[in-house]
């Protein structure tokens, strides 16, 4: 049901449908007169108002009526309204369309007035058989055709229209819609925001700015036989500072060459000075 309708008039927009179509239920939205609607190229709830219009005035030869919908509006009916509401041909007539529809109807036999105590439901009850002719009028009357008593459809000797449902069943739906009073349905649930998923932070790889600090990065960065030597990267940062070593060269590479070369000359002279301080083999 359109959430613009008030919970009273819904709880009777439901029973006419029930009523007229045989169900309250989605599917009613798109039956047509007699039961028809599978003889038609696409569903009602897909048709646009000017298309069901046009179409009616065939609906009507081949298959008796115009009522179409949910509500059985009438070729009469829905030209009317179309002109009176402002809409536009192109509108779809899908089920919230229908169902404002609908309440329009209502108002226009007397819901308002109903609701605010101005008539009483005897008399409702005749204005909503003057529009739905399943509904049967709630007291003896003359209506369209013939003076009619209590349980008859206001259409009543026509030969096509017949009530549909009990006086007491109108009545009661009746009461209940006086209980229920202005009350609106409750707003639209709107669905929570779907938590962000933390992106993964990558590390920042620290770039040296200059080419002093890109040798000493070279030689500090643990990689290489010797490239954790202080001597090498001290010979090397100033090597670079003086110019001696082109400020583009990969001073990883010759920071870990450089480290290598003085550790090996370190173990040379180193092996040389143990071997001058051994003492002679026992003879």
């Amino acid at each position: 049901m359109d959430r613009s309708v008030p919970l009273a008039a819904a709880l009777l927009l439901d029973f006419i449908r029930d009523t007229e179509v045989g169900t309250d239920g989605p599917s009613g939205y798109n039956v047509i007169y007699g039961f028809n609607q599978d003889k038609l190229p696409k569903p009602i709830t897909q048709m646009t108002i000017d298309e069901i219009i046009g179409a009616q005035a065939d609906w009507s030869k081949r298959f008796g009526s115009s009522a179409t919908g949910g509500y059985q509006f009438m070729r009469a009916t829905l030209t009317d309204l179309k002109r009176e509401l402002g809409l536009r041909g192109t509108q779809t007539l899908d089920p919230d369309l229908q169902d404002r529809l609908g309440f329009h109807l209502l108002k226009r036999r007397g819901y308002n007035d109903f609701m605010a105590g101005k008539i009483d439901r005897t008399e409702f009850g005749k204005r909503l058989s003057q529009e739905w002719a399943s509904f049967p009028v709630l007291q003896a009357i003359k209506g369209a055709h013939r003076v009619l008593v209590r349980g008859q459809s206001y259409y009543a000797g026509d030969a096509l229209n017949k009530s549909l449902v009990k006086p007491e069943e109108v009545e009661q739906i009746l009461d209940r819609m006086r209980e229920l009073g202005e009350a609106m349905p409750a707003p639209a649930p709107v669905a929570d925001p779907k938590p962000e998923v933390a992106k993964e932070e990558k590390p920042v790889e620290e770039k040296a700015t200059t080419p002093v600090e890109q040798a000493s990065k070279a030689v500090g960065a643990g990689k290489g036989v010797a490239q954790g030597s202080g001597l090498a990267g001290a010979i090397l940062v100033m090597l670079v500072s003086f110019g001696w070593i082109p400020a583009d060269a990969n001073t990883a590479a010759v920071g870990a060459a450089f480290a290598f070369v003085l550790t090996s000359l370190s173990n040379f002279i180193m092996g040389v000075v143990q071997t001058y301080r051994a003492p002679p083999n026992a003879g």
